[in-house]
């Protein structure tokens, strides 16, 4: 499984093409070098492949699409990521194999025993992991704008799924691009932005904010929400203050719909949320209460085959959220 990761390695932050590495679990900084790496899936086992080699295999991967995975707060790499990216891998195949390579993004998430500080520690790690990843989307761009040799370019179609508190990296990332590296703007090249369970604020995807980029850099940007997941609710975030109490937009999808970019789509998920993930009604959108793809997989699976996003409006003016009930 490819993966690309600013976690601290215990073989030091020099680079280098197809060293062997590992993660110092125990360092959670957000470095500001980034590792195009894979993992042997048998040994639990990372190479680093550097930038070029990466991408290069990426292009030449029988997978006609990648999917970049975005992971949650509190995640560690053999406990918690890689068994979500290879249940999701083994989801899309059975679907349809060889339609996507999922690909985890990892960013440093406290190893520490304190939720309420290894959260407030999360949320400064995700922030600062931007400047990392941004660096690695102005890679990926060089890289396929100047292809020589005769190669072809890739012309794989890019997706993102981005869960929870991996919302925040993916939207400091996209500003730290647009800021740092292309002028204030940032291109197209995403096909799909998936928001599940979004620990930003609800205003974040408005013109005048940083999530703004995300707009810009997607086809279609989606949000999948729920009213009582109990994560994002008070109860959970209250306590580290005034700035954490504020309402998400995984709690309550755009809080003024109309100044968001038409390009957004809502899916309302209150009705099958705690039933795929009790008691928390966070982590939703992998298999039903039968172990089953569920209603939001499947949903994701087909805007990723499609490149549409299924119950809405084809002309994106209007918001239909999907009622799962009827599904």
């Amino acid at each position: 499984m490819f993966f690309i990761t600013n976690r601290a390695l215990a073989e030091g932050n020099k680079s280098a093409e197809m060293r062997k590495i590992s993660f110092d679990l125990d360092n959670n900084e957000a470095g500001q070098s980034v590792y195009f790496c894979w993992r042997d899936d048998a040994k639990k086992a990372y190479v680093e492949l550097g930038g070029g080699n990466f991408m290069k295999a990426i292009r030449k991967s029988p997978a006609r699409q990648v999917l970049f995975f975005v992971h949650d707060s509190a995640q560690q790499p053999e406990e918690h990521i890689f068994p979500m990216a290879e249940k999701l891998q083994a989801l899309f195949d059975q679907q349809d194999k060889g339609l996507v390579d999922v690909v985890p993004v990892i960013w440093p998430c406290d190893n520490g025993h304190s939720p309420m500080r290894d959260f407030h520690e999360d949320q400064i790690a995700a922030e600062a992991s931007g400047v990392a990843f941004a660096r690695a989307l102005e890679k990926f761009l060089v890289w396929r704008e100047s292809v020589k040799g005769g190669e072809a370019p890739c012309l794989k179609r890019l997706n993102v799924l981005a869960h929870s508190m991996g919302n925040r990296m993916l939207r400091q990332a996209m500003a730290c691009w647009a800021s740092y590296h292309r002028k204030g703007q940032v291109p197209l090249i995403m096909r799909n932005i998936f928001m599940v369970a979004a620990d930003v604020f609800n205003e974040t995807l408005q013109s005048d904010r940083d999530g703004r980029f995300l707009c810009h850099s997607a086809r279609n940007v989606v949000v999948y929400y729920a009213a009582d997941d109990r994560i994002l609710g008070t109860g959970s975030v209250g306590a580290l203050g005034a700035d954490s109490a504020s309402r998400r937009l995984g709690h309550t999808g755009p809080e003024h719909f109309p100044l968001t970019p038409k390009n957004v789509y809502t899916v309302d998920c209150d009705d099958v949320n705690n039933k795929y993930d009790r008691p928390n009604g966070h982590t939703y959108f992998l298999t039903d209460e039968r172990n089953e793809p569920g209603k939001v997989f499947l949903h994701i699976y087909d805007a990723v085959k499609k490149g549409r996003i299924q119950g809405h409006d084809e002309r994106r003016d209007l918001i239909v959220d999907l009622n799962f009930r009827s599904c």
